[in-house]
């Protein structure tokens, strides 16, 4: 499959690379074409790997992936075009973080709207899925950083889109049932709030290889 990633931080870098050890094709998109870091990336990774614009990305992909930061994706998915999300499964992993010169964090948007919402808003004809927002990339492609059972969430208005979200993410080494689907879009929220506790637990810990773990009595 041809994956178009929208950014070229950690988070993009890191699930770029996992997808091109999976067999996929993978195009890291940025505001320019030659972005030294997308390109350093496309060199290490292998003939699989690709780098370009937001809109090349974009038009490249069968399948997207927002992994820029919440308060400009949608300027970034702007960038990259319509047309080029039209019918596409949109992976949204960004979150609204806001933070102050003292470093203090909050989110915008917040309470009755999130960024998940935004997108599907803005690019009606695009099939968002929020996932994999709520723990550090490098779990995201490998869960067995923590032992045990722990989860992930999606959150999207189209069941298709989200089967096939998990059927990703399941090659990741998340099992089925790990994945918990959070109902329409406006699951976003809740997920996107759980960003500023995320980042208190990290302070905690002093790393980042932990996840929630939800246990039920039935």
């Amino acid at each position: 499959m041809r994956v178009g990633i929208i950014g070229t931080g950690m988070v993009g870098r890191t699930l770029g690379g996992k997808l091109v050890e999976l067999g996929h094709e993978v195009m890291l998109g940025s505001r320019t074409e030659q972005n030294p870091t997308a390109v350093a990336w496309a060199e290490q990774a292998g003939p699989s790997a690709q780098h370009g614009t937001f809109a090349e990305a974009a038009a490249f992909g069968e399948l997207l992936i927002n992994a820029v930061s919440g308060v400009v994706a949608a300027k970034a998915l702007g960038n990259a075009g319509d047309e080029n999300l039209a019918g596409k499964v949109l992976i949204d992993v960004s979150n609204p973080l806001v933070f102050s010169p003292l470093g203090e964090v909050s989110l915008e948007p917040v309470n009755v709207d999130s960024i998940g919402e935004q997108l599907q808003r803005d690019f009606p004809e695009a099939r968002v899925v929020k996932a994999l927002n709520t723990l550090n990339c490098e779990l995201m492609v490998d869960p067995s950083r923590v032992p045990g059972e722990h989860q992930l969430f999606i959150a999207g208005n189209d069941p298709a889109a989200k089967a096939e979200v998990t059927e990703l993410l399941h090659s990741f080494g998340w099992p089925k049932a790990a994945v918990l689907d959070l109902g329409d879009i406006t699951g976003s929220r809740g997920l996107e709030m759980l960003m500023p506790f995320w980042l208190r637990l990290m302070n905690h810990y002093g790393h980042a290889d932990f996840n929630y773990s939800i246990r039920t009595a039935r």
